[in-house]
């Protein structure tokens, strides 16, 4: 399968514009062959709002306006896209990432883990499990930008039969560490493909890095911008690869597999509660 990732800038507040590029690059990666392509953390909408009422202002539900759009080129193209946007519901505000093919609206994903910055500073806290969602012939698992940092999220994704997981994001200088090696990190610790889109451009005086790449299960970086441009990348993933989690390096002599050999009867204090501060509540 081959799949593409935009490295995009994005104008905040200006969905028709968004939308509109979102669309027009799926047409072009879609020429190219590639049946899946992923787009930035909030790429629909913009991310470094000010205040909660002014992001629920461009916020929508999941199915709506923005992702009926988006399903009409999927339709047209025969592809699959993974858009980044907010999601109202009701009340509630999220940071979302929704996968979207040639039937509609597959199934979206509400940012777990949030940092005190942009937008995250006035979201909810997304409510629904890690789970992975079938597109043709490949198992994808949704995280989003500040998820990369908890290997937990990821392996939630690894253990319910991702063979990608795809990372939305919005990296500020800061980041590079994360695009640079915990990407990396995140696949080979599953036996997983992984994809990190980041935006570029300068929003609000936030600057972004770009860094954008597509690993495979082994840790090699199969595709990655090159700069802090507009830019497309692509990659060949095989399912079967990441379905192998058995690596035998010498047979009889040396072989792993990161999901059976866990212990996850010595990880009893991962699940408890915690009564550490985050930035978040500091400043509620």
């Amino acid at each position: 399968m081959k799949i593409a990732g935009f490295q995009m800038d994005v104008a905040i507040g200006d969905v028709k514009q968004n939308v509109d590029r979102i669309s027009s690059v799926l047409r072009e990666t879609a020429r190219a062959r590639a049946e899946l392509t992923v787009f930035p953390e909030c790429a629909a909408t913009g991310y470094c709002f000010s205040s909660r009422a002014e992001a629920q202002e461009f916020a929508e539900p999941v199915p709506g306006p923005i992702t009926a759009e988006i399903a009409e080129v999927c339709r047209e193209t025969a592809a699959f896209a993974v858009i980044g946007m907010l999601e109202a519901d009701g009340e509630k505000l999220f940071n979302a990432a929704v996968l979207i093919g040639p039937e509609g609206v597959i199934g979206s994903y509400r940012k777990v883990h949030l940092p005190y910055l942009g937008v995250d500073m006035f979201t909810d806290y997304g409510d629904r499990p890690f789970a992975a969602l079938d597109a043709g012939p490949i198992r994808i698992g949704l995280n989003i930008c500040y998820d990369a940092s908890f290997p937990e999220a990821a392996r939630c994704l690894g253990l319910d039969g991702a063979d990608l997981i795809v990372l939305p994001t919005n990296w500020p200088p800061g980041s590079e560490c994360v695009a640079e090696h915990t990407i990396r990190s995140r696949a080979v610790e599953n036996g997983v493909y992984y994809a990190a889109v980041n935006r570029v451009g300068v929003e609000r005086e936030f600057r972004f890095i770009g860094m954008s790449s597509i690993c495979a299960p082994g840790g090699e970086v199969l595709a990655a911008t090159d700069g802090v441009d507009e830019q497309i990348i692509y990659a060949e993933i095989d399912p079967a690869r990441s379905r192998r989690k058995r690596v035998v390096r010498v047979a009889g002599k040396h072989e792993i597999d990161r999901l059976a050999d866990r212990r996850p009867e010595m990880y009893g204090q991962l699940t408890q509660p915690h009564n550490l501060s985050t930035p978040r509540a500091d400043h509620a």
